[in-house]
């Protein structure tokens, strides 16, 4: 047998292995037999016993793996869909009425290509206010997902996106400018940040939101 060529080191300690041993046996037993969106104050709670921060009214799917609750936080009405992989090595912060729909991998280590030991790195992910990471996308180490911003299904976004953008491809680019529709004013689109920011607040003030 020949020798190991990278000398590679865990990052990890016997206390975290055990720690996340211990997660997973008891998310696998205790969540995943509830279907979809069942006991979802029952999963909210198991993650909250080991350490995320998560709202009332946050939903997390049984069949959501999270690497890490303790570095997890969902604020108000945050979603992560069925299937979606957190792996949160690093802090991971998904923001009000934002979603991260099915298979979605967020990915907040990598490796160190220009070290021949292969080391990990680590950089948060943050998903803000109404941001939507749709179905089988991946959102790569130290990425901000800007408010109300979408990331198209399969996207692979490496880069901060801007809010209220919508991006897609391989690597993620740039397609167009979201644009929210003001169906009390007939209909008028609401193309710039400010316009945005305008109706969401109308919206609220009125109780919708």
């Amino acid at each position: 047998m020949g020798n190991d060529l990278m000398e590679f080191q865990t990052p990890y300690s016997k206390a975290n292995k055990l720690r996340r041993l211990v997660w997973t046996f008891t998310w696998t037993c205790f969540a995943r037999p509830f279907p979809r969106s069942m006991a979802m104050r029952w999963k909210r709670m198991l993650l909250c016993a080991f350490g995320a921060k998560i709202a009332p009214t946050a939903a997390v799917y049984a069949t959501v793996r999270v690497f890490q609750p303790w570095l997890l936080t969902m604020d108000d009405y945050a979603c992560l869909a069925e299937g979606v992989d957190c792996y949160n090595a690093a802090p991971v912060h998904i923001g009000r009425n934002a979603t991260v729909s099915q298979r979605a991998f967020l990915c907040t280590a990598s490796h160190d290509i220009t070290d021949p030991h292969h080391h990990q790195t680590e950089a948060p992910i943050v998903i803000e206010d109404r941001a939507w990471v749709c179905a089988e996308a991946f959102v790569g180490q130290g990425v901000t997902v800007g408010e109300g911003a979408v990331c198209a299904a399969r996207a692979v976004v490496v880069k901060d996106v801007e809010p209220w953008t919508v991006v897609g491809g391989n690597p993620a680019k740039l397609i167009k400018n979201r644009v929210l529709i003001d169906i009390k004013r007939g209909g008028v689109k609401c193309e710039t940040v400010e316009e945005i920011k305008a109706l969401l607040a109308d919206l609220e003030k009125g109780g919708v939101l």
